[in-house]
């Protein structure tokens, strides 16, 4: 089947293979919807991949900081026009994590499984009390940086973005990123767009499928969340030895786990987490 390409709230959507379960694809930082090629070149041959670039990180667009409200209300939009009445599964990255739990939480009836990388309970008490002194202030200093880049914007945000992620070991084309990609770290820090403090806890009410990569200076999750998933039925983790961009690293040994885990546990025969 040939890619399709729609729109919806003024965002382009590209819909590719065919198959009863809709799987939607959420990037994160510094990534537009290329960073799922491989992994829908695996799967749509048995599902409807669903994928776009998240407002404001598509650099041939200007820049459009968007709230969690609004990007809630995107996604809703976007399940809605893509999978009418039906669940999607979502696969979600980075900000792309943080982006579709609060759309789960507000939606759940939307949402009949989750396929998450690298970031869990990024919002939890548990994380906080397990980070190390060293690990807040590292976590700190990069997401500060590329929301002050946020601030400063043009030229020097770019080479400041771009510096950061080369630091950080991205294989984006440096071309690609750019300042505009850096709301969501002032809408962290600045509470820019209305901040994140409303944000729900990370709690998922369906089936989740957690990959990481291991070979980071701190985690995205806490000791607690792997193991709620892995005494949980219907839930799993599995971990890479990789750095935070599982996807791109060890992308065949990536892809199969996911089409294992989604084949292994089709929608009908799960129970909710």
């Amino acid at each position: 089947m040939q890619a399709v390409a729609t729109a919806i709230g003024g965002i382009p959507i590209v819909i590719e293979g065919e198959g009863a379960d809709t799987l939607l694809f959420l990037h994160g930082w510094p990534d537009t919807l290329r960073l799922w090629d491989t992994t829908v070149a695996a799967l749509k041959g048995r599902y409807r991949c669903v994928r776009f670039t998240l407002p404001g990180f598509d650099p041939d667009l200007p820049a459009r900081g968007t709230s969690l409200d609004q990007m809630t209300a995107l996604l809703a939009r976007i399940v809605d026009g893509v999978s009418p009445g039906t669940g999607v599964t979502l696969v979600l990255h980075d900000w792309g994590c943080a982006f579709g739990y609060e759309f789960a939480a507000q939606h759940p009836q939307r949402v009949a499984r989750i396929v998450a990388v690298d970031v869990g309970d990024h919002n939890s008490g548990s994380l906080r009390r397990w980070l190390t002194v060293k690990a807040r202030m590292q976590v700190f200093g990069y997401q500060a940086w590329l929301a002050i880049a946020w601030i400063l914007r043009g030229e020097f945000g770019n080479r400041m973005t771009r510096g950061m992620a080369r630091a950080l070991r991205c294989s984006t084309d440096p071309a690609h990123i750019t300042w505009q990609m850096n709301y969501p770290y002032a809408m962290q820090w600045f509470g820019s767009f209305g901040g994140l403090r409303h944000a729900h806890r990370v709690d998922p009410h369906c089936p989740l499928l957690y990959i990481y990569g291991q070979r980071k200076p701190f985690m995205f999750h806490s000791p607690q969340w792997l193991a709620r998933l892995n005494t949980t039925p219907g839930c799993a983790v599995q971990a890479f030895t990789t750095g935070h961009w599982v996807m791109v690293q060890q992308p065949d040994a990536f892809n199969a786990c996911i089409r294992d885990w989604l084949a292994a546990n089709p929608v009908p025969t799960y129970a909710p987490c």
